[in-house]
């Protein structure tokens, strides 16, 4: 106790002593795995005698850059459990190097791996698609990878991956000419993949257009999010070929949609559902029936009757958006639980929400002008303007013009609204922006508590 004593005292004298090497090397090591990448954490080794070999106890691998050490370091790591394996899309490799670092992950029962392959016709080891300790995958790419097609060798079981992010995945094509892949191709790395994932919760997938058809089924998905990207100059694109998105995600409790060029779209029921963020893009590929078409897109928002937010962008050139506005005007459809709704782009469809969406209490019009000038009126208050909307907030409004007529209808009838949030962009003139804030100011009010607030913002931010 007395050598204790003294110990404690001399540190007081000698406050340079390193107090940090004193904690065990669990502390220390779990203190390691903080640092952004396995390049600094391996750096530390330099500090004294007894950190020499501390990096490799570390459970994270994380390499953000060419590193030719990094066999060595794989080497040299000791620990038989791996927490992370991620490479960035700043590491290069020869296509070799990219299963065997894969494989050597597995085999320290990994639980998170996130790629970006940056290779050519990169291969993946079939062992990642058998991975029992394997609980977040992530894969993204902007390359073809070679053996995708054949995920697993046709095996696939990853009994606790609860996470899935597929970005930009795709099969090696040959050459153009092998574009569009065939169905039997498509269809079936996907599905196949899923099929052997019992417990995942999050799918993400991105994808090129022209990576058609797109089938997703699963019974334990709870939130997913779907992009479809198109590119007008891609030369795999083919005009005439027919794409299709089908969904089957009973127990989904958030969707993310980005679609630009889908002309079937089916989804199974949605009973779940309490958010979605829906773009549906139809500049992008025309239609090979508009008016199916359009009945695909107003079932699909039948199918969100139970979501409590809402965020929908339907950014349509104007003849099918014609046919979904005629679809969707003699549609029965009732948003019993939507408490917060968000349109972007067009506002035909703002009438018809407020009608049936008796609990709305958010309103949020985002870059709303198409479609404004036509806008009518419901011929009686809506249940929700009278007892239950308490914010409105418009954004990047640039003129009055036809708004102003929506705008002085929704202060004259809401009846407990709280705030009215008009956000404009800060390079409106002067003497617009005081002429919009004394007319809006002078719109009649129905509820006594609400406040108009102007709120100005940075467009480049």
């Amino acid at each position: 106790m007395e050598a204790a004593k003294q110990y404690s005292r001399g540190r007081r004298r000698n406050p340079s002593i390193d107090r940090l090497s004193d904690l065990p090397d669990s502390i220390l090591c779990h203190i390691l795995s903080f640092l952004p990448t396995t390049k600094n954490t391996v750096a530390t080794s330099i500090l004294s005698r007894r950190w020499r070999y501390l990096w490799s106890y570390v459970p994270n691998l994380i390499f953000d850059s060419d590193d030719d050490n990094i066999d060595r370091v794989l080497l040299l790591h000791k620990l038989q459990t791996i927490d992370t394996f991620r490479l960035s899309k700043n590491v290069t490799w020869l296509d070799h190097k990219l299963e065997k670092w894969i494989s050597i992950a597995v085999n320290r029962n990994v639980q998170t791996i996130d790629v970006c392959i940056s290779g050519i016709a990169s291969v993946l080891p079939r062992c990642l698609f058998t991975c029992k300790t394997l609980v977040f995958l992530r894969l993204d790419s902007f390359r073809e990878v070679a053996n995708v097609e054949d995920i697993g060798g046709g095996f696939v079981f990853l009994p606790l991956l609860k996470k899935l992010h597929m970005n930009f995945i795709h099969p090696e094509s040959g050459g153009y000419l092998n574009w569009p892949l065939p169905p039997d191709c498509v269809d079936g790395y996907l599905p196949r993949l899923l099929s052997g994932c019992p417990v995942l919760e999050e799918l993400v997938v991105r994808l090129n257009v022209y990576f058609y058809p797109c089938k997703i089924s699963s019974p334990t998905i709870k939130r997913l999010t779907i992009e479809l990207i198109f590119e007008f100059d891609d030369p795999y694109f083919e005009d005439n070929y027919y794409y299709r998105l089908e969904i089957d995600t009973p127990a989904l409790v958030y969707l993310q949609l980005i679609d630009c060029a889908t002309q079937y779209l089916k989804f199974g029921a949605l009973n779940s559902l309490l958010e979605a963020d829906i773009c549906i893009n139809g500049y992008a590929v025309e239609a090979q029936d508009d008016l199916l078409y359009a009945r695909y897109v107003v079932e699909f928002i039948d199918k969100l009757r139970n979501v409590k937010c809402l965020k929908i962008d339907l950014l349509n050139h104007g003849k099918i958006m014609d046919y979904i506005d005629s679809v969707f005007s003699t549609w029965t459809i009732s948003f019993h639980n939507l408490t917060k709704l968000e349109l972007v782009y067009d506002c035909r469809f703002l009438s018809k929400f407020l009608q049936s969406a008796h609990n709305l209490e958010t309103l949020i019009l985002d870059q709303v002008w198409k479609g404004i000038e036509g806008w009518m009126e419901p011929q009686q208050v809506p249940t929700c303007l009278s007892s239950r909307l308490r914010i409105i907030k418009t954004v990047d409004i640039l003129s009055l013009n036809y708004k102003s007529n929506i705008l002085r209808y929704l202060l004259r009838n809401a009846q407990v609204l709280e705030r009215m949030e008009i956000v404009y962009p800060d390079f409106i003139k002067s003497e617009r922006k005081i002429y919009m804030i004394q007319e809006i100011s002078l719109f009649e009010r129905g509820s006594r508590a609400c406040e108009v607030a102007f709120v100005q913002y940075n467009r480049k931010l």
